[in-house]
Formats: C-alpha cells, structure tokens, sequence
C-alpha cells in the first residue's frame, strides 16, 4: 500500500490554536493507493466546538491533562471534518457528505475539495453515510434544497435510516439534537428515491463492507474497504478525536448520543484496530485522519501516517 500527501489549498484562513493552518476553503490532503482502488480525504473545512463535547458525565477539567500534552486546552475544540472518497476505476463513492451551507460558516468546503481533485458533484456514483448527524449528511443538499449529488445512489445502514426518518425522533432526542433531528429526516426525505438502506456484514459496494459501530448514533456505521490483503477501515465518528478517545477510550463522550454502548464500541474498535495493525481513517482525526491506532499500555495512541 502506497500513500502520498498533496495539498490544493485554494484560499488559506489564520491559524487556529493548537491546529495547523486551517483551510476556509476545502482541498484534497492525503492519499492511499493499493491495487486499483484509490483512497482520498478530503477536507470539509473544522468545526468550533465547546469543550463540553470532550466529556459526558464527568467534569470537563478532568480532561485537561490530557489534553496538554496535545497542545490543547478544553476551554473550545475545532475538530478537523475528513471526507473520504474511494475510486476503484469503476466506482466514485463518497463516505459522508460535510456539513453543506447551513450548519458551521468553518465546515461545508466539500465542493472545493472535489474540484481540487477535477471532479464534480455529478461525478459520484454513490454516497454511503456513516450516520445522519449535521456534519455528515446536511451537505447532501445544495443552497436551493435540491440534491447535491443528483445522480448518486446514496445509502445508509437500515437502523440509522428508520430512527432518524421517524417523525417521533425529533421529540425523543432531547432538546439540544432536536435540530439534528428536523435536519436528518428533511434530507432524507428530499433524496427518498435515491436511498438504499443495509445491514451489518453487508458488501455495500465490491470490496466495501459495513461494520455495525452502534453509539455515536443509534445505527452509525464503519466501512471496511479491502482488495486483497490490503485494507483499511473509514471509521467515521466512532473514533471521535486522536486525544481523549484513544487515550480514555472507556470514558463518556459528549458527542455519543448513547454514551455507554458508544465508549464500548470506541475500545473494542481501538482494540482491533491495534492487534490487526490496520490503518483507519477517522473523520475528526488530524493530518486527513489517516493512521494507525497503537497500543499504550492500558490505552492508544492515533499513530498518523509519515508523510
């Protein structure tokens, strides 16, 4: 397996504490090459965050040492958003469609990160959803409401599909998701005749298959994308950050909306990812999100790529 970096930065915005330079416009960051498939991640642009987003349950200081030895500070967070998209010379699928034009001014920066590599929005074939939370599915619609990718087959995983297109979702979630939820189910809706749903274990697409990773959302999914003996596992949002979530995989995140399956799920994924050496790309994790999760003694480390 062959990996290169290259970086179309159209326009650069300041630097962000603790982060390199951040991108106010999208651009193609790394890639990984094995047989005839072809993996890109792609920026979206970063969201801003509160620091409450790190912790569920427990004081959000208590994080702080951790933290530190980052070069970061729980007072905010701007998570990086990686898009990946996989060419296989018959396929373009995009994992996850951003954020779009209505969640973060910082986020929604797919199409130009599309346009770096010379494609277009009608170039994609499929769209697989990890899961239907804003950053990864509001960019299915463009500035009109009409679908971003018109001439995709897009899909999801048949739980998450029936939890967010339930109309009693929106009173069950809480308050603070209820956006998620009005969000999920009107784009959902707008490309109804365009979804296809699945289950666990699914060969989605050829060499693509879906790994249940349930917490984060109710039906989240994880895709493992293999030819041959090479592969590597796009993780989404189950893996949520290269600190906390690795060092203290077994803790609450803020960002799960069911925290105890959801810090289950992290540490087995970590754990297999670790004994398996297989790379990952992570959809919040630094440098394009891909790397190699290592194991620290009772904990891990996210291990990018040297490029």
């Amino acid at each position: 397996m062959s990996l290169s970096r290259r970086r179309f930065i159209a326009t650069t915005g300041t630097a962000l504490a603790g982060t390199a330079l951040a991108p106010l416009r999208g651009w193609s960051a790394t890639t990984l090459e094995f047989g005839t498939t072809r993996i890109d991640s792609l920026s979206d642009g970063y969201l801003v965050l509160p620091g409450s987003f790190l912790l569920a349950d427990r004081p959000v200081e208590d994080a702080a040492e951790i933290m530190a030895r980052y070069g970061l500070t729980t007072d905010g967070l701007q998570p990086a958003c990686n898009v990946t998209l996989v060419r296989d010379g018959t396929n373009i699928v995009l994992f996850d469609t951003g954020s779009g034009p209505d969640f973060m001014p910082s986020a929604g920066k797919l199409p130009d990160a599309l346009d770096a590599l010379g494609l277009t929005a009608a170039d994609i074939t499929h769209v697989v959803f990890t899961h239907a939370h804003p950053d990864h599915i509001w960019g299915t619609l463009d500035d009109f409401d009409d679908p971003m990718f018109p001439d995709a087959t897009h899909m999801i995983g048949k739980t998450e599909f029936d939890y967010w297109i339930d109309d009693a979702t929106v009173d069950r979630i809480g308050e603070a998701r209820a956006v998620f939820a009005v969000g999920a189910k009107r784009r959902l809706d707008a490309i109804e005749d365009q979804i296809e749903t699945f289950t666990d274990g699914t060969e989605i697409l050829p060499g693509i298959a879906a790994r249940a990773t349930f917490g984060h959302t109710p039906g989240h999914m994880s895709f493992e994308v293999r030819q041959g003996s090479e592969s590597v596992l796009i993780t989404g949002d189950a893996i949520a950050n290269h600190h906390v979530a690795f060092e203290r995989p077994d803790w609450h995140s803020g960002g799960d909306q069911d925290a105890d399956l959801g810090a289950a799920t992290r540490k087995a994924l970590l754990d297999q990812l670790a004994q398996d050496k297989m790379q990952l790309i992570g959809f919040h994790l630094p440098g394009g999100g891909i790397g190699r999760a290592e194991r620290n003694g009772d904990s891990y480390r996210f291990i990018p790529e040297d490029l």
